[in-house]
């Protein structure tokens, strides 16, 4: 299961320095919806690499726009306490999946 997190547990989480996987999304967002579900299965198969969380940018708008989300879905992936890379829009799950084992 996937953590929804605040922006504040996000800064402290990605500040440990681990891998970080944050799935920036909105409950009005088509795409974002069809993206969860795509996400919820890849961290289960993933989840021993890096830790997975959401982040809701309707309630976290500063954080949001400190990093540059300005589209949804995006997913981010931290590392070493900064932004590694991130992937815009809804993917299907083969080229999610393609995408966190090229930077896992």
């Amino acid at each position: 299961m996937i953590k929804e997190m605040t922006g504040k547990e996000l800064d402290e989480l990605v500040e440990k320095g681990g891998l970080v996987v944050c799935d920036f999304w909105a409950s009005w967002c088509g795409p974002c919806r069809m993206l969860g579900p795509v996400m919820e299965k890849l961290s289960e198969e993933f989840g021993d690499r890096a830790e997975f969380v959401k982040v809701n940018v309707d309630e976290n708008g500063d954080l949001a726009a400190s990093l540059g989300v300005f589209s949804i879905p995006d997913v981010y992936i931290f590392a070493e306490g900064r932004v590694k890379t991130h992937n815009l829009g809804y993917v299907p799950e083969a080229m999610m999946r393609e995408f966190l084992e090229q930077n896992l």
